[in-house]
């Protein structure tokens, strides 16, 4: 009786140590399957203190309630439209100088094909240019030395004179001792005189010449110089201006000369004065009508 207790009752105790291993592998497995979704949700967390954390796909369903507002000042234009440039019309001046028209081209086109009413000479050369006279001495051992230029009446109108040998050629531009302009179409003639080193003086007197036609330029503008024998046409034959040439409506080729140097002028707004010298009033009156002829 003893023994089959005793036996029995190791049979319960082995019994009894297989269903506790049963129980903690049971146990031990639920603990497993439950710590599962505790690790998967900590990716989705974000941990305080910790920055970097990465979301992989994250839906947010909702109504957005955050309103932001944005303080905008007044707007106030300081604005007088009719004080604007640009915006005032102006005057037709100002118009005009927007686009400013060419003048040149269609002048020069129209003067291209059309015929002028003048007739060009160019082989008029009747106005001389530059020194109306040219003396050339040729005395050598002088000392000193003086030239003289007197006119018509014995009156000298110009005067040069120097030390040593004078030069091998000297001018005289037209100009008196006063500075006017020397009288065309008369006759002059000059003295030339030389001391040497034993003051012994030479004169040399020299053939008499006339001044014709010629042109200056000073700072009045162009001035045209000719006497009243150029007045004459070569048609009329005449050589003097007596009632021949009143008589005459030809142009006389000096005056188209003279009318083509006064259009070259730059100064095209200064008047045009005409002198006229004769002896005596009624010849002064005709050469003046002949010019304005």
């Amino acid at each position: 009786m003893s023994s089959r207790l005793h036996g029995s009752g190791r049979m319960g105790g082995r019994t009894l140590g297989v269903l506790f291993a049963m129980a903690a592998l049971a146990a031990a497995g639920e603990t497993r399957a439950a710590a599962t979704p505790a690790s998967s949700d900590s990716s989705m967390t974000l941990r305080a203190g910790q920055a970097g954390t990465e979301f992989r796909s994250m839906t947010v369903e909702g109504e957005d309630r955050v309103h932001i507002d944005f303080g905008r000042p007044e707007l106030t234009l300081d604005l007088d439209p009719q004080n604007v440039p640009g915006l005032s019309r102006g005057t037709a001046l100002d118009v005009l100088d927007r686009t400013r028209p060419e003048l040149s081209a269609p002048l020069i086109a129209l003067s291209a094909k059309e015929r002028s009413p003048y007739v060009a000479k160019p082989w008029l050369r009747r106005f001389a240019t530059g020194p109306v006279a040219r003396f050339r001495p040729e005395v050598t051992g002088a000392v000193r030395w003086r030239l003289l230029v007197a006119d018509s009446r014995g009156q000298t109108v110009a005067s040069f004179d120097g030390t040593g040998d004078p030069p091998k050629e000297i001018a005289w531009d037209g100009r008196t001792k006063s500075g006017a302009l020397v009288t065309p179409g008369l006759t002059y003639s000059y003295v030339f005189e030389a001391h040497d080193r034993a003051g012994n003086k030479r004169s040399f007197v020299g053939q008499g010449f006339t001044v014709s036609a010629y042109r200056s330029d000073t700072p009045a503008g162009p001035v045209l110089a000719m006497s009243g024998r150029d007045l004459v046409p070569s048609e009329v034959g005449g050589t003097s201006y007596g009632p021949s040439l009143r008589a005459s409506k030809e142009s006389s080729p000096i005056f188209l000369e003279a009318a083509g140097w006064l259009n070259q002028s730059t100064q095209v707004r200064e008047a045009i004065r005409v002198a006229v010298g004769a002896r005596s009033m009624d010849q002064a009156t005709m050469l003046g009508n002949r010019a304005f002829a």
